[in-house]
């Protein structure tokens, strides 16, 4: 462990989209070597936007305004606001969803709509997308039921098989590209983030997995549980002999909002050892996930050197979302929280909170996990040039050169906004 992790330096670049909001996910590497990422918005009478960027040579190319892609055009609908989503690329084309950006505060909580407003009608639903590498033709395949967006989404590349999570209500789906079958599953997270606090409310997961080799989905629920989607039968089914409520995780009770629960964060298969590697958002421990032999093994606690010699969780009540492996198929990146001191007393946040949103300021950190060698690198806090750092950051990703991408708020012209930054990661290897 290295004991005096360095600074790194974040460049900003400005893709012209004035009211982009925080996003999650919706920033992936392409096998043509460019970052594509979607910007959110949370206004009434914007949707988001797409972009693609080439790191050969810094320039940003507007894509697409998701309201456009989607046929939503001139339909006043409640705007597609945001991708919750990481894209997928198969048969030279990005698979991805749209989700809604644009809510009512309900308790202190974001909740979908159900007055539209003045000369509106209410959201839609989330689309399901591609985009076309070579010809840069979008198509819609699929329009998700009952005016629910898309929070959690993952692709078979293999087969061409996309599963996802609908929020606010939790209902799973699967999508054959191929047919365009669209196939709904039982919710089994209550009423998922429409439900009551106290009640039938449960966080939803905002990541599953894919094994290539199967075809097999997993994902977890906010009480610890991991449930299949087989492809052979094509049942939801529990895995009965795992589960994710470990003491080190932390303490839950998944009938209120504020935190994930047991869910895992974000999780990735890990192709040489034939398991996935997720992490747990509020503690930030690193987990092995082993499907065939259905076993849950702790690694290590990744999150940054200040965060574990202070023994506290990140402020983000979710925990991050960056976390991903890089272009040599066997470390992992992740950004991750690290506490602010001021005269030698850690910076402390809100005790809970009712929603998924940073409790109180910390730094940002790029920490590295090479997985063959077990070699844990915090690379220490990132900071821009005028001496801020990026905040509400929760997606990553990573060029074929190893610089590494994310979506963060950033100042300018006095307002604060979303865009693309890129990290100044000088080492080319973890090690």
């Amino acid at each position: 462990m290295s004991e005096n992790p360095q600074t790194l330096l974040a460049k900003t670049f400005n893709s012209g989209f004035a009211q982009a909001h925080d996003s999650y996910n919706a920033l992936s590497l392409a096998s043509n070597g460019n970052i594509y990422y979607i910007l959110s918005s949370d206004k009434l009478d914007v949707a988001g936007q797409m972009y693609e960027f080439d790191p050969k040579t810094n320039q940003i190319l507007h894509l697409a305004d998701l309201n456009d892609i989607c046929g939503e055009t001139n339909k006043k609908h409640i705007p597609q606001g945001k991708s919750h989503v990481s894209f997928y690329e198969y048969q030279q084309k990005l698979y991805f969803s749209t989700h809604i950006g644009y809510y009512q505060l309900i308790d202190g909580m974001d909740r979908l709509p159900i007055h539209a407003p003045d000369g509106y009608s209410l959201y839609s639903g989330g689309h399901i997308l591609s985009y076309n590498l070579l010809s840069g033709e979008f198509e819609d395949l699929a329009l998700l039921p009952e005016g629910e967006g898309c929070v959690s989404m993952v692709m078979d590349i293999q087969r061409g098989h996309i599963f996802g999570i609908t929020w606010p209500s939790g209902k799973l789906f699967y999508l054959d590209v191929k047919s365009r079958k669209l196939q709904l599953f039982p919710a089994v997270s209550g009423n998922g983030e429409a439900g009551t606090p106290g009640e039938d409310f449960r966080s939803l997961c905002r990541s599953l997995l894919v094994n290539p080799h199967t075809g097999i989905c997993y994902f977890s629920t906010s009480e610890g549980h991991i449930y299949q989607i087989n492809p052979d039968s094509w049942q939801v089914e529990l895995i009965e002999q795992v589960h994710l409520r470990l003491d080190y995780f932390g303490q839950y009770h998944p009938q209120y909002p504020g935190n994930m629960g047991y869910n895992w964060r974000q999780i990735v298969w890990y192709v040489p050892e034939q398991v996935a590697y997720g992490v747990h958002g509020n503690s930030g421990y690193l987990f092995k996930f082993d499907p065939a032999h259905q076993r849950i093994e702790l690694v290590d606690r990744i999150t940054s050197i200040p965060s574990k010699k202070s023994g506290m969780f990140d402020q983000f009540s979710y925990g991050y979302l960056g976390f991903q492996l890089g272009p040599d198929g066997e470390t992992l990146y992740y950004l991750t929280g690290g506490p602010i001191f001021i005269d030698g007393k850690r910076l402390e946040g809100e005790k809970q909170i009712a929603k998924g949103a940073a409790k109180g300021l910390e730094y940002l950190h790029l920490i590295t996990y090479h997985l063959p060698s077990q070699h844990y690198q915090d690379h220490g806090p990132i900071f821009y040039e005028d001496g801020n750092w990026p905040q509400y950051v929760n997606s990553i990703a990573i060029d074929y050169d190893g610089k590494v991408y994310a979506l963060a708020r950033v100042t300018r012209n006095k307002q604060i906004i979303c865009d693309l930054i890129q990290i100044n990661s000088s080492f080319n290897s973890p090690l």
